[in-house]
């Protein structure tokens, strides 16, 4: 068996955190132990604390370190990283779900010693038949097409416990585990059927908000840890995007809508991190991402 250590990292997730609990709690094992859930609530000022006090008198594996203040995720993750015990951690965001085997599928593959990381296929539960929730699933389907090729891990990651800290003012916790294990020279794989459910924006200010922060982000790891993603592949993601135009005119005005919305957030992230300096390691949170309702 290999054993596990699951940080959750939280900030207001009272619609969410039970349901991911749940769901955790409920995962369908077979060469795979979970033997801690460590949910780091950073400063929370709803109910969330009080959800997870619940369970963790529930279940011993379950603990709850309270942040008193909010530092920022890479911060919350690196104080999970001192508590957790596990052979493989996995970090997850608490406003995320993974489907029912989730952790069997990122897990089982560290048996192979040369495996340092894996992650899963996020998959947005925002209705594509909008403009902006099409954007959203846009960019995790290139993202899926992407990982295939190069691996790319977002939203839930799990990796050895060679790393026992990441720098706390990086604002793409992922990559900068990516760039740790890079080092170490291990591999990444991407695991295309390990589903893990979240929730895009829901309107153009978050969709904008969400996209300037992450190149930002990308931008301040490529100056401070030397590490660049496959997302930062321009020609990849040119290669990527123009396979999906049809002759569907819908789907290709949706698609150059995307195209916009991404080239203007991106180009707002480099103003931000190049003209005015900002690293933006602890972010205005996108408040239409949140309640996700469990599938």
């Amino acid at each position: 068996m290999i054993s596990c250590s699951i940080g959750l990292l939280a900030y207001n997730e009272e619609k969410n955190i039970a349901n991911l609990l749940d769901a955790l709690l409920e995962q369908e094992l077979e060469t795979v132990k979970i033997e801690q859930v460590i949910v780091v609530s950073s400063n929370s000022t709803d109910r969330t604390d009080e959800i997870v006090k619940e369970y963790e008198r529930k279940d011993d594996r379950i603990t709850l370190i309270v942040q008193p203040e909010r530092r920022g995720k890479s911060s919350a993750i690196n104080l999970f990283l001192k508590q957790a015990t596990g052979e493989v951690y996995i970090i997850e965001s608490a406003d995320t779900i993974p489907a029912e085997d989730t952790i069997e599928k990122l897990v089982a593959p560290f048996a192979e010693e040369k495996v340092g990381m894996t992650g899963g296929r996020p998959q947005p539960v925002n209705d594509p038949s909008s403009f902006i929730g099409f954007a959203v699933w846009f960019l995790w389907h290139l993202h899926h097409k992407m990982a295939l090729q190069s691996p790319k891990i977002g939203e839930m990651a799990a990796f050895r416990n060679v790393v026992k800290e990441i720098p706390e003012k990086s604002a793409v916790d992922e990559a900068s585990i990516e760039a740790i294990i890079h080092a170490h020279n291990l591999k990444i794989k991407y695991i295309p059927d390990a589903i893990v459910k979240n929730k895009g924006p829901e309107n153009v200010k978050d969709f904008i908000k969400q996209r300037r922060r992450i190149y930002s982000g990308h931008l301040w790891l490529q100056d401070n840890q030397k590490y660049t993603v496959s997302s930062q592949n321009p020609g990849l993601i040119i290669k990527l995007t123009l396979a999906e135009f049809s002759w569907n005119p819908i789907k290709d005005l949706k698609i150059l809508f995307t195209i916009s919305l991404e080239v203007w957030g991106r180009f707002l992230g480099w103003w931000d991190y190049k003209i005015k300096n900002k690293n933006p390691f602890k972010w205005d949170i996108s408040e239409s991402t949140k309640d996700l309702e469990k599938k």
